[in-house]
């Protein structure tokens, strides 16, 4: 396994980090410590979860993945050794996002990220987390599938500057010791970052963003600013909910598979993300590899990356999806992959 730092820490974190959102939904407990510990023994040491998981969210299931993480923690002598991150969500403005969280007022304001934190730490049975992120901005923006801000909707949101205070807080009590946001724009970031240099806050770590061969927008805003700034990357999604597999080529909706089971993601499986899908696989094929190691190995050469989150429900994916740190693309496999990017840029955003 190879390690990479984790922005401007001194964490090192495993390049392939253990997605966790399908424990509880998908995977029993059994097959999630199952999985920790396959993950373990190939080197991984980064756990990514979130209060909201498993996904797709439900109240009755809420915190269970934290749950099931807390519960195989404490058969481990070896906490200290793992980074163990999790997210706060942020307000609920859609159909799509839970608004169960904290009587539906979830914020991220103060009160909501000290009981956000106080409640995964007991779900987690840990003292501290390593990473704390915010699940996505407590604004309105391009994320989860949504482009083309073109106005500023009227809405009440917490404004940055005290996400960070309620966030610096939480870092010198030793609840967390780093922070990071997720689903973030380059406007985001930039006032994460200028605001804690000008009032010498916490610096955030990281920024968790989807990222795969489908969706590449990453590198147009955001990836001259993790560069410059030593921000890392924390890739979502790299196998595209699956797509980049192969198994939904040609419309197929295998049996118990994530797209077949829950449709909702509907951005994966436009008519552009279907095309790009099987030019990958085929060219993957072409080149005697399986389409999930292409795609995979693909994020592993991005030097904004700090670690590749990925997700499995079962042994035999999880072990696949590990081996692609030890894929190495040649020259001419990655300009035939950039071949197809630009025919086919973006159709899964």
């Amino acid at each position: 396994m190879q390690y990479r730092t984790l922005g401007n820490t001194d964490l090192k974190v495993s390049l392939i980090g253990l997605g966790t959102m399908t424990w509880g939904e998908q995977n029993t407990e059994a097959q999630a410590h199952a999985q920790l510990d396959l993950a373990l023994d190939h080197g991984i040491n980064f756990i990514d979860t979130a209060e909201m998981y498993p996904i797709p969210p439900h109240q009755h299931t809420q915190g269970e993945t934290e749950r099931i993480l807390g519960r195989w923690l404490q058969k481990q002598p070896k906490r200290e050794q793992l980074i163990i991150a999790s997210k706060a969500v942020g307000p609920s403005r859609d159909p799509v996002r839970p608004s169960y969280f904290r009587q539906g007022q979830a914020k991220l304001d103060r009160a909501n990220l000290i009981q956000a934190v106080d409640d995964s730490l007991r779900r987690l049975q840990t003292d501290y987390i390593d990473l704390y992120q915010m699940h996505w901005p407590d604004r309105s923006a391009n994320y989860f599938g949504q482009l083309g801000l073109t106005e500023l909707p009227e809405e009440q949101t917490v404004p940055i500057i005290e996400t960070l205070q309620a966030l610096d807080e939480l870092v010198a009590s030793g609840k967390i010791r780093h922070i990071g946001v997720s689903n973030e724009t380059p406007w985001g970031l930039h006032q994460y970052l200028s605001l804690a240099k000008q009032e010498n806050l916490t610096r955030i770590a990281t920024i968790q963003n989807p990222y795969s061969l489908l969706n590449r927008s990453f590198e147009v805003g955001l990836s001259e600013f993790c560069l410059r700034e030593q921000i890392s990357l924390l890739a979502y999604s790299p196998l595209a909910m699956g797509m980049l597999t192969g198994k939904y080529n040609q419309g197929a909706r295998p049996d118990n598979a994530r797209l077949s089971i829950y449709p909702r993601f509907k951005r994966y499986l436009n008519p552009q993300a279907q095309a790009a899908s099987e030019a990958y696989t085929a060219l993957a094929h072409e080149h005697g590899v399986s389409p999930s190691l292409l795609a995979l190995a693909f994020v592993n050469t991005r030097p904004f990356v700090a670690s590749n989150l990925i997700g499995a429900t079962n042994l035999n994916q999880l072990k696949e999806n590990i081996d692609s740190a030890k894929l190495t693309l040649s020259p001419i496999l990655q300009s035939a992959i950039e071949a197809i990017h630009q025919t086919i840029p973006n159709p899964a955003v």
